[in-house]
């Protein structure tokens, strides 16, 4: 820091040359409305463009790349293409900012509670046939009678939470529904329970899972909205005190990227 004239004090730190490249793409991004699938100008274009060096170029290209904003590849027609943002990359983001913070499972659900009532009633008029039909496949998936192995056991968990993700797919808000499986995503990766949780446990909560899951698809098929909402409620309510009981807990370290690539967990998940 510096002091200038009136005792003003002057910030004389600098963004390096790569990171204010990497914002003005931003900005040419945006001005220029692109959407994911879009390419962005060839790397010579935007040399000439910024007046800056190639190595400039790529580095601000991977940091837009390492935000998820972009994706590189290499060679003739290579350069620059807009990506959606990967919900798994924002998950890791929000994790690692968490990971100095004390949430809990509680936390987590509270936040779950006052979310998925409303994202599920407003998913209601928009279901399809084909999402009813996904809706009972993750049912059937859940209800089947336990072979008491583990992969089984973490499949119908996964299942679980993909039944909230068809919900979560068909409502219209997009933020909401980016919250909502965001949640979901969180509740994939970071929770885990005990090798020694009982067999029988894990079956109970299961088969509850499966009676509310049918309950709520039967209201939806009703067009009833009121009903539905009214239902996740129940189920949010209900979900937390399965997984305390299983002594259910957040995993206390940060994700890794190869953890998640890896979508199939060691342990059963909620």
């Amino acid at each position: 820091m510096e002091r200038g004239k009136a005792g003003a004090t002057i910030d004389i730190r600098q963004q390096k040359r790569p990171d204010l490249v990497a914002e003005e793409i931003k900005r040419l991004i945006t001005e220029r409305d692109l959407k994911p699938g879009d390419k962005l100008p060839r790397e010579v274009e935007l040399q000439q463009m910024f007046s800056v060096s190639k190595s400039t170029i790529r580095e601000a290209l991977k940091s837009l790349e390492v935000q998820g904003l972009i994706k590189v590849t290499t060679g003739p027609g290579g350069g620059g293409t807009i990506i959606e943002v990967p919900l798994d990359r924002t998950l890791q983001l929000l994790q690692n900012y968490l990971f100095f913070k004390d949430v809990s499972i509680d936390d987590i659900y509270t936040v779950r509670k006052l979310l998925e009532p409303e994202l599920a009633a407003g998913a209601v008029a928009h279901l399809t046939e084909a999402d009813f039909t996904a809706l009972d496949d993750s049912i059937a998936c859940c209800d089947t009678p336990s072979a008491h192995q583990d992969g089984d056991i973490v499949k119908r968990r996964q299942e679980d939470v993909n039944f909230h993700d068809i919900l979560a797919a068909a409502n219209p808000n997009p933020f909401l529904r980016f919250s909502c499986e965001l949640i979901n995503e969180m509740i994939r990766q970071l929770i885990e329970f005990r090798n020694d949780t009982p067999a029988a446990e894990l079956e109970r909560f299961g088969q509850a899972n499966v009676k509310i899951h049918k309950a709520i698809t039967k209201a939806a098929r009703e067009r009833d909205a009121d009903k539905v909402r009214e239902l996740m409620v129940v189920h949010m309510t209900e979900a937390p005190r399965y997984v305390k009981r299983m002594k259910g807990k957040l995993r206390g370290r940060l994700i890794l990227d190869a953890e998640i690539r890896k979508r199939v967990k060691a342990q059963p998940e909620t």
